[in-house]
């Protein structure tokens, strides 16, 4: 018996055993998901009580008196806000670039029809599996010699383009019927127009995924601002985080509210765009 048949056949004679099982399941989600999310709840506790308190014993979920005004200590500290704005110049227009390069080279690799399409398409793949650290020193050489070291657009330039994104809107893209774009084409819409209004509005979906995606790496990373900018006022949010645990190695109610405050608005992006989440990533692997 196959197992739709069952399926159907335990809900038909056993509803209250499936009915159980079900409560289970969620039951242990439940519970992982709130395991997954002690780390988070303790650093939230700890960014409102004072030093002494954060590693009392027994701990103390919640704060006797709640100390907001840690979070106006740490913009004395060190510039955050210049970190922030860093950092969000950076996240912003990298995500622009590679969420606009990405649809486009992948509307080419799976709607347009050229000589060694695959093959390239391979080609450029296939760089995800290069380390960085393999091709870090030239490029380094590179942003050096053309004058974009220690400033915000050398960052911009190295990300701006994305091996994963073109391969995740491809696979979408290719789920698009290709009817779709002949009709277009002989109503006399352009390559360009084709893209911009059909595959774009139907796309939504993946493009949600890769803007998630792109934007928390960029505003998480670290090792490319740590080597590039040097200067204080270029640094971004990471590396102005590690200053700030350097200076106030101390002060863990500090740094835990320094944290928080780092994590809001990659919160921000997920939870504005977590709907689309699941199904980009449910429907930009099924055609390739």
């Amino acid at each position: 018996m196959d197992q739709p048949l069952t399926q159907r056949a335990i809900h038909r004679d056993h509803p209250a055993l499936l009915i159980a099982a079900r409560v289970i399941i969620y039951l242990l989600l439940i519970a992982l998901a709130l395991f997954t999310l002690i780390p988070f709840v303790w650093m939230i506790s700890s960014s409102l009580k004072l030093d002494r308190e954060v590693f009392s014993y027994p701990m103390k979920w919640i704060p006797e008196t709640f100390r907001w005004e840690n979070y106006s200590l740490i913009w004395q500290k060190v510039p955050l806000l210049t970190y922030f704005k860093n950092t969000a110049f950076i996240a912003i227009v990298v995500t622009l670039l590679q969420t606009l390069t990405s649809s486009f080279a992948a509307y080419a690799f799976a709607k347009l029809q050229f000589r060694g399409r695959d093959v390239l398409f391979l080609c450029y793949i296939a760089t995800i599996a290069v380390p960085w650290q393999a091709y870090m020193l030239p490029q380094f050489i590179m942003m050096r010699s053309i004058g974009l070291y220690d400033t915000l657009w050398a960052m911009v330039v190295l990300q701006a383009f994305s091996a994963f994104g073109v391969f995740l809107m491809r696979q979408f893209y290719q789920s698009i019927p290709t009817e779709l774009c002949e009709a277009a084409r002989l109503d006399g819409l352009s390559e360009y127009g084709i893209w911009a209004r059909i595959m774009l509005p139907l796309s939504t979906a993946a493009i949600a995924t890769l803007v998630i995606f792109t934007f928390v790496g960029t505003w998480n990373d670290y090792m490319g601002p740590m080597i590039y900018l040097t200067r204080d006022q270029n640094k971004t949010i990471q590396v102005g985080l590690r200053r700030f645990i350097q200076e106030n190695s101390s002060d863990y109610h500090l740094i835990m509210a320094a944290s928080v405050v780092s994590l809001i608005p990659v919160s921000v992006v997920f939870l504005a765009l977590q709907r689309y989440f699941i199904e980009g990533i449910a429907t930009s692997g099924l055609k390739g």
